[in-house]
């Protein structure tokens, strides 16, 4: 068998360059495949205690979407040890916190603990890797629920069908097309046996990765990670991996939805390389200038000065395989979205065809390195960048470095990006229109 194979960093907090906090940690690997991170911080007695599972909205089959999303809810259900709906009362009754999230990449799970309860939290997350109870009872109240959260936050929210449209076009014929949602057409149509199958495939050690961070003592918490999850079996399925290949936009793809709404709207999404790359990090920068708070030119030009929009914002979604900017505007009563789109697209051709000053590009990387050490100023977001870092990049610790990524784009690397993806062929163009109209 296999040995456990460690990268110790250290343990605690320690000061890196430029003066910011470096989080330290260690990572290991069970026999069944397990990859463990542990970060140890006894600044409060609490602990996070999360797993991320490497299987989102697409790895799934085709005619089968939503499966991913659906296990977020299923495995709440419980297990032989485990009665159903008692999951979250034995985390609240601990006094500790829960959550999942599914995104088109990942499941991630986590408790919030008290640090007395980190055993509670590993046995919790061990059933529910070794055992989920996966049958047509849950499955039949899970799927009145997923519907019920589709209609309440999509379905009747204004606006919110465009990520479905906005996927759907940039990325149609990828597993990217389908937002993790899914579509209940699909959900309606699967039997437990899908169901199983894609527990039996995905749910297991050697697709997880275990991060806790908090008031833990190492030596301790690894003995209890050895005891809950070394004897679960490792997973024997293949584990499908596709690599959707990043193709951009020949031609704009224009569109008009008429949506429950007072206010017409336009998105403009771009396709944009996968996170990680020189160039992701190069659009991450454009968009803390173009939307970074009200003094962002987005919101300086268009909403303050000509108040085209009431309100405008751009934001990437990163993906493992490739991503979108997406900008939205919604327009000011009487406004036509032809000007709000003339008045982005001015804003845009300025970052193609003018550098931008080193007091802009200063101020961009201030606001990133705030944001750089905000989302850790948490144990479950510590808990939670490990493992993102780990299963995206194989480098846990661009918890600490990554803020270098940024700082090596230069002003002429921001330029050169906007000029290759922010262009009038790469895009989709959603016009959203009222329902009378």
């Amino acid at each position: 068998m296999r040995k456990m194979f460690a990268l110790v960093f250290g343990l605690g907090s320690a000061i890196g360059a430029h003066g910011q906090t470096n989080i330290e940690f260690q990572e290991y690997d069970l026999e069944n495949g397990l990859h463990v991170i542990l970060h140890e911080d006894h600044t409060t007695p609490i602990v996070a205690v999360s797993v991320l599972y490497h299987v989102g909205s697409k790895n799934e089959k085709p005619g089968r979407s939503g499966f991913a999303h659906f296990f977020e809810h299923l495995m709440f259900e419980g297990s032989p040890n485990i009665e159903r709906g008692d999951f979250m009362k034995i985390v609240q009754n601990n006094g500790g916190a829960l959550n999942a999230n599914t995104s088109f990449d990942r499941t991630f799970y986590y408790e919030i603990l008290p640090a007395n309860q980190l055993e509670l939290g590993l046995w919790l997350e061990s059933e529910r890797m070794l055992q989920a109870t996966v049958d047509i009872t849950g499955v039949e109240t899970q799927r009145e629920v997923v519907k019920e959260e589709k209609r309440l936050r999509i379905d009747n929210q204004p606006y919110m069908s465009f990520q479905a449209e906005m996927f759907g076009k940039a990325f149609e014929g990828s597993p990217y097309a389908i937002t993790p949602i899914g579509t209940m057409e699909d959900l309606n149509a699967a039997q437990i046996a899908d169901f199983k199958d894609f527990y039996e495939t995905f749910y297991v050690p050697n697709n997880a990765t275990l991060s806790i961070a908090g008031d833990i003592d190492p030596k301790e918490a690894k003995e209890m990670i050895e005891k809950h999850f070394g004897p679960i079996a490792k997973g024997t399925n293949e584990i499908p991996r596709p690599k959707p290949e990043l193709k951009l936009l020949n031609e704009a793809i224009v569109d008009t939805v008429f949506d429950n709404i007072q206010l017409p709207a336009l998105f403009l999404g771009y396709k944009i390389p996968q996170q990680g790359t020189k160039d992701a990090y190069a659009m991450d920068m454009l968009t803390t200038l173009l939307s970074g708070g009200q003094s962002s030119r987005l919101y300086k030009k268009l909403v303050d000065q000509d108040q085209l929009g009431l309100a405008v914002q751009a934001f990437p979604y990163g993906l493992e395989n490739g991503g979108i900017f997406i900008t939205l505007g919604i327009a000011n009563m009487g406004v036509d979205l032809k000007d709000l789109k003339a008045g982005i697209d001015g804003e845009f051709s300025k970052v193609r065809n003018e550098l931008i000053s080193e007091n802009e590009y200063q101020k961009v990387l201030n606001q990133l390195e705030n944001d750089f050490v905000s989302q850790n100023s948490t144990m479950a977001g510590i808990a939670e960048s490990l493992a993102n870092y780990h299963v995206y990049f194989s480098d846990a610790n661009l918890i600490n470095t990554e803020i270098e990524k940024y700082r090596e784009v230069t002003r002429e690397d921001l330029q050169a990006a906007a000029q290759k993806y922010l262009t009038d062929q790469n895009r989709v163009i959603l016009y959203y229109l009222p329902k009378q109209q």
